[in-house]
């Protein structure tokens, strides 16, 4: 058993990168990170002004662009 936190790490970070790679690795660890940030509150005071029919305009736009 490895009682040393920082030599845990060590050792996944290397099993993980040795089965899945580099980009498998960032990829598996990113489902795990909490983030920061109101998230809830930052998109309130981002979509403070928008309209359901400037969503609407968005959407009709990006299609006819496609």
């Amino acid at each position: 058993m490895i009682n040393n936190l920082a030599l845990l790490r060590q050792e996944g970070l290397k099993a993980l990168n040795n089965k899945l790679g580099a980009a498998g690795t960032v990829i598996f660890i990113r489902q795990f990170e909490n983030g920061y940030g109101d998230y809830t509150n930052e998109r309130e005071i981002k979509l403070k002004d928008v309209t359901l029919n400037d969503i609407v305009s968005s959407i009709r736009k990006r299609k006819v662009t496609k």
